[in-house]
């Protein structure tokens, strides 16, 4: 479960000094003296904790200039440290918090336009036929052969840009055609596009879509081809069934007049869509049905009937890195016999559909699915599964140690800052025990899931000290002259000195023992409540 990301943000300087956020300028200067006085460097001697004094020292100071600084703490309040890092000019020219942040949003505004200025979106496609008749037949195995790419951009806030071109071969002949599209964004609901092409079909078009319902779309488009003059009128109406659900009709008149009506469903685990089309001298209807397996694998149904078209498509695809998929189908059809290998890496497709024979032959069509699907399995289970579950495995070696890792530096750095609290800690608890005033005997902070289990075996101990750490030392060193201790509300608690974060991404909580007037008390806060001891509703 990830930690809530609402809820009081940009106060781990405050925590640093222990203070409120709503702290008054008096009381910052007195909390920087404070830990000055505990983290100047000149107080040591030994390298070691000069070292530590000195590094704990710089953090002390950069909060105390921040927080001090009436511009610089409005900025911080409102974006944090990312506001005091933007290259926002200070001085007296921003002296109003409305000032400095409509000049921090034009700043993200200016960096988020030179990010969509250089941001292109290309996306291409190859397409190689192959041919095993024609290669037993002596002409070479290649049949024919396809190229298309595309560019978008968005050079603007409201517009885009689309340029693309294809190529197409088939034995001796071929021809090409190339492509722009302008994108305008009218309004929330409504957008235009104007297409022009050049080649095999040159053609120029308007097309505008608008939301005419929360659950309904429209688009409307007019084509005219610089070939013939003919127009080419459509029309397109979707309507959202269901969360998961849409269906869609579509007409279109002009020298191939056609009525469609097609239906889609993407759920989790499976999608569907089906269409029939009826045109003024054909007719053809399509289905698909495709199940996930897993995250990384699925299996495909397909059929296509017409008046031209008869062929049915089974198969599946395989996930092989975090933007690359690979798909094997097979095909048989009127047209013959295939097999199609499929390669999808972000934008980019290889495709190469690979006929076997021209003639439907059941043994034939049989052996040429039965084969390489036995085939296909039994690499998958001996080859190809191991491998992925080793290559996995050490990926997860690798994040765990890196995560592993960066704890223990966290965790180091707080043991670090403890040892300077160390004999000021001592003394205040001295005190305090000798009166029967407040003294913490026991506190950690950690994993909210961890310290629930905290009083369970000694494997579950384990794992609470592994996703938690020891803050009796500095929670006494905090504890006032007066017998009190009091944690900030809206505050996370990590950025208290002497704490570290155990568990990035998890709720934490703090868990604390304490004795005051002979008396034993137990209470638990979550990360951000307010904590002040002692509390007779703590009595155990």
């Amino acid at each position: 479960m990830r930690e809530e990301e609402s809820g009081p943000q940009n106060r781990e300087l405050y925590a640093l000094l222990h203070i409120s956020p709503e702290a008054s300028d008096e009381e910052i200067r007195k909390a920087y003296r404070q830990w000055a006085q505990i983290y100047h460097p000149d107080k040591y001697q030994a390298a070691e904790m000069k070292e530590i004094a000195t590094e704990n020292f710089q953090r002390i100071c950069e909060a105390y200039e921040i927080l001090s600084d009436e511009n610089k703490r409005q900025i911080y309040d409102i974006y944090g440290m990312e506001g005091i890092n933007s290259g926002l000019e200070l001085g007296t020219k921003l002296n109003k918090a409305e000032e400095i942040k409509e000049e921090l949003e034009r700043l993200r505004r200016q960096k988020e336009l030179q990010k969509v200025a250089a941001h292109l979106r290309p996306s291409g496609s190859i397409l190689a036929n192959l041919s095993l008749p024609q290669f037993l037949e002596g002409d070479g195995i290649m049949k024919g052969m396809a190229m298309a790419s595309e560019v978008q951009s968005q050079i603007s806030k409201h517009n885009a840009v689309a340029i693309g071109g294809n190529l197409a071969v088939n034995g001796n002949a071929g021809g090409g055609a190339a492509s722009v599209v302008l994108r305008h964004q009218m309004s929330s609901v409504s957008s235009i596009e104007f297409m022009g092409s050049m080649g095999l079909r040159a053609l120029l078009g308007v097309q505008t879509t608008r939301h005419i319902s929360t659950h309904s779309t429209a688009t409307m488009g007019l084509a005219m081809s610089l070939r013939d003059g003919s127009v080419n009128l459509s029309n397109t109406w979707t309507r959202q069934l269901s969360d998961t659900a849409h269906g869609n009709i579509q007409l279109s008149l002009g020298p191939e007049s056609s009525i469609a009506v097609g239906w889609q469903k993407k759920e989790q685990k499976r999608s569907a869509s089906g269409e029939i089309k009826i045109g003024t001298g054909s007719f053809g209807a399509t289905a698909h049905y495709t199940h996930r397996f897993s995250t990384k694998s699925h299996g495909r149904i397909a059929g296509r009937i017409g008046s031209t078209a008869l062929e049915l498509e089974l198969g599946g695809g395989r996930k092989i890195s975090e933007f690359s998929t690979v798909r094997m189908l097979y095909t048989v059809g009127i047209q013959g016999i295939f097999w199609k290998f499929e390669l999808h890496r972000g934008g980019q497709k290889l495709i190469v559909p690979v006929l076997l024979s021209r003639q439907l032959n059941p043994f034939f069509a049989t052996g040429a699915f039965v084969i390489p699907t036995s085939l296909y399995f039994v690499l998958k289970r001996f080859v190809v599964k191991p491998f992925y579950l080793k290559r996995e495995k050490q990926k997860a070696s690798e994040n765990m140690e890196k995560t592993l890792g960066q704890f223990r530096e966290a965790r180091a750095a707080a043991k670090k800052a403890q040892q300077l609290l160390q004999n000021v800690a001592s003394r205040k608890r001295s005190r305090q025990l000798e009166t029967g005033g407040l003294v913490v005997t026991k506190a950690l902070y950690g994993s909210r899931k961890a310290l629930k289990n905290r009083s369970q075996t000694e494997e579950v101990k384990d794992e609470v000290a592994s996703q938690s750490i020891d803050v009796t030392l500095p929670l006494n060193f905090l504890v006032s002259e007066s017998g009190q201790l009091k944690l900030h509300e809206g505050v996370k608690k990590s950025g208290i000195m002497g704490f570290c974060d155990p568990c990035p991404g998890e709720p934490k909580q703090l868990y604390v023992e304490y004795t005051f007037d002979g008396n034993n008390f137990e209470v638990i806060v979550d990360d951000l409540d307010e904590l002040l001891i002692p509390q007779e509703s703590h009595r155990i």
